[in-house]
């Protein structure tokens, strides 16, 4: 029972971060691209132009087109990211059709570029994150991910600017360059969201007193920890080292209790990432 409600807790938590990445990735189109006239990438790319051509809304064009990607990507995606880019799209539909209450207007353009390029970045970071997407070249993105080991962020770059570049004959060259900053500053801004998830505290820890320092990290972590076997070379004497991974709250809850049982005791502490196997695809 208590596991089932840990993953229903999990699952709610991954459908709130998708829906607030959709919002967060709807403000940056209703409030910095399009008011600027700048392009996008993939489906929002399209969606600008026929909003830029056509004045047909970007919300339609979002969810009819990449409701045709859900389907390519139902072939190739698990369920549950199908499931949860499902849910993406529909949110950011409903967000993208939310009338915009002020408009913003500048001659510094790049103020826009860089503002839009931080918020579709952090908005993709926490939809992909929590194991969704908002379809688009980000499924393209999952499968040359899943197939090929290519970082997501950079194969969404990829076919972002299969439509970003020919955007030019639409919002003119210099828009299009200014949109095609913006789409490299929010792939490399997913690219180290996705790489921070998992970030650890490595810890090993050479002590005279390692029974004592072991077991009490363990009551005090509820977790296990690791007994490597060393011997010092020049002492000659066999002293294990204590091995675990933490995080950096951990790490400032350990640190006090290592000096309280031994205050000589060397600590060597390294950053890493790391996740389970079957979220590898986090770290590529």
């Amino acid at each position: 029972m208590g596991d089932f409600q840990m993953f229903k807790s999990k699952s709610l938590q991954s459908l709130f971060l998708i829906a607030l990445g959709s919002l967060i990735y709807a403000i940056a189109i209703n409030y910095f691209l399009i008011p600027t006239k700048l392009g996008e990438g993939g489906v929002t790319g399209l969606t600008t132009i026929a909003y830029y051509t056509l004045k047909i809304p970007p919300y339609l064009t979002n969810f009819i087109l990449n409701g045709f990607l859900l389907l390519v990507g139902y072939r190739f995606l698990d369920r549950r990211t199908i499931i949860r880019s499902i849910w993406a799209v529909i949110w950011l539909s409903i967000f993208l059709k939310i009338p915009v209450f002020y408009t913003y207007h500048t001659t510094e353009t790049i103020i826009p570029t860089l503002a839009g390029g931080v918020l579709t970045g952090v908005a993709m970071g926490l939809i992909l994150n929590a194991g969704g997407s908002i379809a688009g070249s980000t499924i393209l993105g999952r499968i040359f991910n899943k197939y090929f080991g290519m970082q997501i962020g950079s194969a969404t770059l990829f076919f972002d600017l299969a439509v970003a570049i020919p955007s030019v004959l639409i919002i003119g060259f210099q828009n299009m360059l200014l949109t095609v900053l913006e789409l490299y500053l929010s792939a490399q801004l997913t690219n180290v969201f996705l790489s921070r998830f998992g970030s650890k505290k490595s810890i090993n820890i050479i002590s005279n007193q390692t029974n004592l320092i072991a077991q009490k990290l363990s009551a005090e972590l509820h977790q296990g920890i690791t007994l490597i076997k060393a011997s010092g070379y020049y002492s000659q004497t066999e002293r294990p080292i204590i091995y675990l991974i933490c995080s950096s709250k951990q790490l400032a809850e350990i640190i006090p209790l290592i000096r309280e049982i031994d205050p000589q005791a060397l600590i060597v502490v390294d950053n890493i990432r790391s996740v389970r196997a079957e979220e590898l695809y986090r770290l590529l």
